[in-house]
């Protein structure tokens, strides 16, 4: 589902137009990119949790080449499922 898609729907569930729930969608989604820049959780009851993980620095292969590279630290986000959201999904 599209962006476009889900703020049609949220429209169509909420009565409010498509201008109205575009700009609480995108302030939802720029406050979860906000908090997780700070490095804080966030928790949607029923939904899941988003939260920043790290992974560190380290040598790998190329597998096809047999040479070391080296993989710089990072930082990515991560997402675990809520049991109602699972409970939904496995019906």
């Amino acid at each position: 589902m599209k962006k476009s898609e889900m703020i049609e729907l949220l429209a169509n569930n909420t009565g409010l137009t498509k201008t109205e729930c575009e700009k609480v969608f995108n302030a939802t989604f720029d406050m979860f990119k906000e908090e997780l820049a700070k490095g804080n959780k966030v928790s949607v009851a029923g939904f899941g949790t988003f939260k920043i993980s790290e992974r560190a620095a380290r040598e790998e292969k190329n597998t096809k080449t047999g040479e070391t590279i080296k993989i710089s630290a990072s930082k990515a986000v991560s997402f675990k499922a809520g049991t109602e959201l699972k409970t939904t999904v496995n019906k």
